[in-house]
């Protein structure tokens, strides 16, 4: 039976914190991998820790938005680091993310499209005249040119963007309730996998308090 995937985000600079999420968050129900972000990558001892890290499956969600030499170079300076995945905005621009793309190697290059706390409001905001899933679609269409190997999305545009790109769907923004915190485009995991994410994205729910129990809460969530 195939296994749901999901990326553990482990959000903080704690190395004991890590530690113990990666430790109790090993389970056979589910396929785990461990999403790394911009604070942990920049803590003073994050790097070294990720170096260590050993038959895991590893995200270096670095966001990359920046000109074409300067996304290649930064890909190529964490090259070490062995990610498997690992993140560059679509909207830095073609040539930029076909520069990503071309010293990724065994790395798969994750397209980020619009960020799942920004909504349409927040959009307009910043000086865009379309909304977010208009956006969304016309990024798939870029990443897919730019032969890249998946897309982060909010889960309620998987359905939209699978019209265009064929390759992984990664979803954050998942709340086993109503509870959204900073995350405006949220849905349950439950949704997000019957709109055909392959991956969800899940931090707070299950690292925030009693992180056993709260991965058991998404386990019988899915069953």
């Amino acid at each position: 039976m195939k296994k749901n995937k999901v990326f553990i985000a482990c959000d903080s600079k704690n190395l004991k914190k890590v530690s113990e999420i990666i430790k109790k968050t090993q389970t056979q129900k589910l396929d785990i991998g461990y999403k790394f972000g911009l604070e942990f990558l920049n803590s003073k001892k994050g790097r070294i820790f990720v170096s260590k890290l050993k038959d895991k499956i590893t995200f270096g969600d670095y966001k990359l938005a920046d000109i074409p030499n300067t996304c290649k170079s930064a890909i190529k300076a964490v090259r070490d680091l062995n990610f498997n995945y690992l993140t560059i905005h679509i909207s830095s621009g073609l040539e930029a993310l076909r520069a990503a793309k071309k010293v990724a190697g065994k790395t798969k290059l994750i397209g980020v499209t619009i960020l799942t706390s920004i909504d349409n409001k927040s959009l307009k905001e910043i000086g865009f005249d379309k909304n977010v899933k208009q956006i969304v679609l016309k990024q798939a269409r870029l990443a897919k040119k730019a032969k890249l190997d998946a897309i982060v999305c909010s889960a309620k545009e998987v359905k939209t963007i699978k019209k265009v790109f064929k390759k992984e769907i990664i979803t954050p923004g998942i709340r086993l309730n109503s509870m959204s915190d900073d995350q405006k485009r949220v849905v349950t995991p439950k949704q997000a996998y019957k709109n055909g994410s392959d991956w969800l994205v899940i931090g707070r729910p299950i690292t925030k308090g009693n992180i056993k129990k709260n991965l058991q809460s998404l386990i019988n969530h899915l069953n």
